[in-house]
């Protein structure tokens, strides 16, 4: 694993999910599945991953969306296949990368409803107003 402990990184909150999530790297195509979710990243289990600092776009299968959600996100960390701890799987950590104010909202609406329909109403609204007290967001 590269760096310190992926969790301590984290911004925000995250829901564990399974979404199918597809991305496009040089002529290759791949199809890989996201651990779990937050307003702010997602995991991506791969064999494969990204070098860190990488930006790409990457589409998620979302089962309450019509569409997939297409997104674009950084590579802020990886868990190299060589060497993934026992708790852990292969991946990379994804920070989404917003263009506008507007596309930031829109997702993270999507996220707080992913959060819903894993944790419950009740529990996703304490888990989402428990972290904004502590990071002293409003």
């Amino acid at each position: 694993m590269t760096d310190s402990d992926p969790a301590n990184r984290r911004g925000e909150p995250r829901a564990p999910i399974k979404l199918r999530v597809e991305y496009k790297r040089l002529n290759s195509f791949f199809a890989d599945y996201t651990r779990n979710i937050g307003r702010g990243g997602t995991f991506i289990r791969t064999h494969q991953p990204l070098a860190i600092g990488t930006e790409f776009t990457f589409a998620l299968a979302v089962p309450t969306l019509a569409e997939p959600l297409t997104l674009r996100g950084r590579v802020q960390w990886i868990v190299h296949p060589d060497h993934v701890p026992e708790d852990c799987e292969p991946g990379m950590g994804i920070g989404f990368v917003f263009e506008t104010e507007a596309e930031r909202h829109r997702v993270q609406a999507v996220v707080e409803s992913l959060f819903e329909d894993s944790l419950g109403p009740e529990l996703a609204r304490k888990v989402l107003r428990g972290h904004k007290a502590r990071s002293g967001n409003t």
